[in-house]
């Protein structure tokens, strides 16, 4: 971003920075050395090797627990979600208060996505929060509900819905605190909020619910199965 933008945006008596809101003092900023197309590549080879090594290990369970299209990308999004919140979630919740003044590759993620949110440079504790747990609760039974599904354990589906609740309902309320007060602290740019913003969050908001929906369906069919059997049962007494 242009220096003069930035200067105008953070005002002449505190450290130039590119955030929203405008008047938000962060002088530990320093900017990042790798340019936004090499960030976001950076991401998202990230993933796709993440993916890759996820549909690996499970390729070998193509027969038997991993079956089918859907499982497989189950297996993946739980792998994938375990490596994103434990690794890059857990990151900012450990380095949060120097995070605008680091230039590690995964302080450079986050000051790139803060162009949307400026509340992971601030602390700000509603989103702390929601990542503390999101990394060190919802990282960890991720990679554990994936071990319960490539082991075929009576917990899977269990496990399945708990973490997608959970993943659900700290996607709705990080959203909202923010939509809610008009988004003030992301740029305005439709690029930002779109496609930082909103797209990157809206996955822990759709997956979960088709996640949970799956699982309830599972755990009560059992129940639905036992139930016809006792009413058939009573017709022969």
């Amino acid at each position: 971003m242009d220096p003069v933008v930035m200067e105008q945006f953070a005002g002449e008596s505190h450290t130039p920075h590119p955030f929203y809101p405008r008047g938000l003092v962060l002088d530990h900023y320093v900017p990042n050395t790798d340019s936004m197309e090499k960030t976001v590549g950076i991401v998202f080879a990230a993933f796709g090797a993440i993916i890759l090594g996820a549909l690996a290990v499970g390729y070998q369970r193509r027969s038997s627990t991993i079956r089918g299209i859907g499982s497989q990308l189950t297996f993946v999004w739980l792998v994938t979600c375990g490596f994103t919140h434990l690794i890059l979630e857990g990151y900012y919740v450990v380095f949060h208060k120097t995070l605008a003044g680091q230039n590690s590759p995964l302080a450079q993620i986050w000051k790139e996505y803060s162009l949307a949110d400026s509340r992971y440079l601030t602390s700000d504790p509603t989103v702390l929060g929601i990542e503390a747990i999101t990394a060190f609760a919802w990282g960890p039974l991720a990679f554990y509900t994936a071990f319960a599904q490539y082991y075929d354990l009576p917990s899977r589906h269990i496990l399945q819905l708990i973490v997608s609740l959970g993943q659900l309902y700290g996607s709705v309320i990080y959203y909202f605190t923010t939509l809610f007060e008009g988004s003030p602290h992301g740029d305005p740019d439709p690029y930002y909020f779109y496609f930082y913003f909103i797209h990157f969050n809206a996955w822990w908001v759709f997956v979960p619910i088709l996640l949970m929906y799956s699982s309830i369906k599972h755990l009560y069919r059992p129940n639905n199965t036992s139930a016809k059997g006792k009413k058939e049962k009573k017709k022969h007494h």
